[in-house]
């Protein structure tokens, strides 16, 4: 199996810079295909970040190299040609340095012990650039991100001077529901000044004209008028959480020992996982061990050939939507439109393009993490639902070392039944989406935050002990019971409940669960809108 990549920016850009220095030295096509290979793994990892403007630059370099790929007969590249692609390297490598924020401020909760800075630290201020007759709006939706925690920022919303502080996002509040000449200029000057931010367009019309103009001008969000403030804070919100990204895995089913040397060497080259295996039979037995995130199957093999292969695993509900790429020579129109039918994805000639090959790969596994992700996840809040976050803890547990610090902690929103039958289930929906946004708000992208059922949630913090976790979970519950939350009669007020439990004390999922239960039935019963911690006898 191969090796995982570095993953720090630092590491990405020494690679781009020195595959295309090498290019440009010795001129091979080898040497321009790992150059593209390089861009379209920066692009990848700018797009983990969710920094669109670096994103949108990678796409531009990469588009570019791909236009003059061609063969080994148009290489090396007319001299004008490295000199366009040069100058777009500067621009990627002067926004990079732009963008980076190194001296960025630990947030509060955060343990300052045995545990590494994250590569790319993120901002939380948010630029507001809201038009006069916006300006109710904006302040109400300011009040709101300054209470989950960001620092905003008022901006006029004609021109004038920016501040030197990158934002994590730009948020656009117009007059009207289309925007003028002049608020598309502001718009592309704004997203060249921040190419690291994500910029959110408020109150656009519903047609695809003038939301695809926003787009050419820099806008990565249009949000319709009546998905106000629920969808922006969702948005921004989102911003400061990551997924967790798990290195891709790859099947390869192949009785070629050149072809399969060059695939794992391709996909190697983006930090994708592979594992090989010459004969079909053995494809059940490493598919439960390996546990792919897609097969590359060749077509035609001793034994039997990929279709059947594949239309066996298509019986199967674990194997039922699993990707599968089929890699051959066949140039039969009919034999291709043949094997997608009996159950492949997608079809990759030989001898297969290697950037092709790795794009089709990364967007094939990211289509397929995504639709489990969906599956994982609560409807109502976004976080880990019941199931997920079981599994989730199992697995923080299981990676937990002996004598390190795990607290998981419990929450019970105060007499929810009785919120729900004074103002009825829209505002109870209200209730828990507002603590859901307050734990993304004030935890960290690694922890665990799960809605374990009705109105009760999951958190887990890792390398955090019982005394730290119990202070940060203890800030949640003072802002929560401060939090208004809107009905048609005013605004109302909750609390919540929690109970805590810590590893090594407790040493499994199910007994920290249970064990933080127990302490949260213990706060109900000493008056609620309190925090207790496991009790041992």
């Amino acid at each position: 199996m191969t090796t995982p990549q570095s993953d720090s920016i630092e590491d990405r850009l020494y690679v781009l810079r020195t595959r295309w220095e090498r290019y440009v030295a010795e001129g091979r096509f080898e040497q321009f295909i790992e150059f593209a290979v390089a861009v379209n793994s920066l692009a990848e990892y700018f797009n983990r970040l969710r920094l669109p403007g670096l994103v949108r630059l990678c796409e531009g370099l990469e588009n570019a190299a791909l236009a003059k790929l061609g063969d080994a007969s148009t290489h090396p590249i007319p001299p004008q040609d490295v000199g366009a692609l040069q100058r777009q390297m500067d621009t990627l490598f002067g926004s990079v340095a732009t963008s980076r924020q190194p001296n960025a401020e630990r947030r509060p909760e955060e343990p300052v012990a045995g545990q590494a800075d994250p590569d790319w630290i993120k901002p939380r201020t948010i630029w507001m650039m809201a038009a006069a007759e916006k300006r109710g709006m904006a302040d109400a939706l300011g009040r709101q991100l300054s209470f989950f925690g960001f620092q905003v920022m008022d901006l006029a919303w004609q021109a004038g001077a920016l501040p030197e502080e990158m934002p994590l996002a730009v948020l656009f509040i117009p007059a009207q529901d289309h925007a003028l000449p002049e608020d598309v200029e502001r718009i592309t000057a704004i997203r060249a000044a921040c190419p690291a931010s994500q910029l959110i367009y408020l109150g656009v019309e519903s047609a695809i004209e003038p939301i695809v103009a926003l787009m050419r001008a820099g806008i990565d969000v249009t949000i319709p008028a009546e998905d106000q403030p629920a969808m922006v804070l969702n948005c921004v919100l989102d911003l400061v959480q990551t997924n967790e990204q798990e290195q891709y895995r790859v099947l390869v089913v192949e009785d070629s020992r050149v072809a399969v040397a060059l695939i794992q060497r391709t996909l190697a080259q983006h930090g994708i996982d592979t594992c090989a295996i010459n004969d079909p039979g053995r494809l059940l037995e490493v598919l439960e061990s390996y546990k792919p995130d897609l097969i590359l199957m060749d077509m035609y093999m001793p034994r039997f050939n990929g279709v059947e292969a594949t239309r066996v695993l298509r019986q199967m509900a674990a194997y039922s939507s699993l990707p599968i790429v089929y890699l051959s020579g066949e140039s039969d129109v009919g034999m291709q439109v043949e094997a997608l039918r009996l159950g492949g994805d997608q079809f990759l000639m030989k001898p297969f393009n290697p950037v092709l090959l790795a794009a089709v790969v990364k967007t094939r596994i990211e289509r397929f993490r995504q639709t489990r992700r969906s599956t994982r996840l609560d409807g109502l809040t976004g976080l880990l639902n019941h199931t997920a976050a079981k599994s989730r803890l199992q697995a923080m547990v299981a990676k937990t070392a002996a004598h390190g610090a795990l607290t998981v902690a419990m929450i019970d929103i105060d007499h929810f039944k009785a919120i729900n039958d004074t103002y009825g289930h829209p505002v109870g929906d209200q209730v828990i989406r507002g603590l859901a946004w307050l734990l993304k708000g004030r935890l960290r992208s690694i922890d665990l935050i799960g809605r374990y059922g009705g109105e009760e949630f999951m958190v887990a913090l890792p390398d955090v002990p019982l005394d730290k976790a119990q202070a940060v979970i203890d800030r949640i519950r003072k802002d929560f019971a401060a939090l208004p939350h809107a009905h048609p009669g005013g605004a109302l007020h909750a609390t919540f409940s929690a109970g805590i439990a810590a590893y090594p004390a407790v040493d499994t999922a199910a007994a920290l669960t249970e064990a933080a239960d127990t302490a949260l039935l213990d706060a109900k019963r000493h008056g609620r809108n309190r925090i207790e911690r496991a009790r041992f006898n």
